[in-house]
């Protein structure tokens, strides 16, 4: 059982929720049904997309990944100018 609030808010059950796989964010559409009202949860529909186009989308990111490294190298060997042992030893007394 659900009480509406104030705002004419409703709590939707966890078991209807998790059974109709109804998530926050997701719309609901409310139908006027005579006696009652019902409520239908709005379906996204469903992009199907080819193995072909997800693995020429996965190169491209891969490709694209690639490029930002070499852009962009990460410094390794204590070539930022202090070493990890050097963290220790700051803002202690000598």
């Amino acid at each position: 059982m659900s009480r509406i609030t104030s705002k004419l808010q409703v709590t939707l059950p966890k078991a209807l929720a998790d059974r109709y796989r109804i998530r926050p964010g997701d719309e609901i559409t409310w139908q006027d049904a005579g006696d009652t009202i019902r409520v239908l949860p709005r379906r996204r529909p469903q992009v199907r997309v080819s193995a072909e186009t997800r693995l020429h989308l996965f190169d491209e990111a891969t490709e694209r990944q690639r490029r930002r490294q070499t852009q962009h190298p990460i410094k390794r060997g204590g070539a930022r100018g202090w070493t990890r042992e050097e963290l220790y030893l700051r803002g202690s007394a000598d």
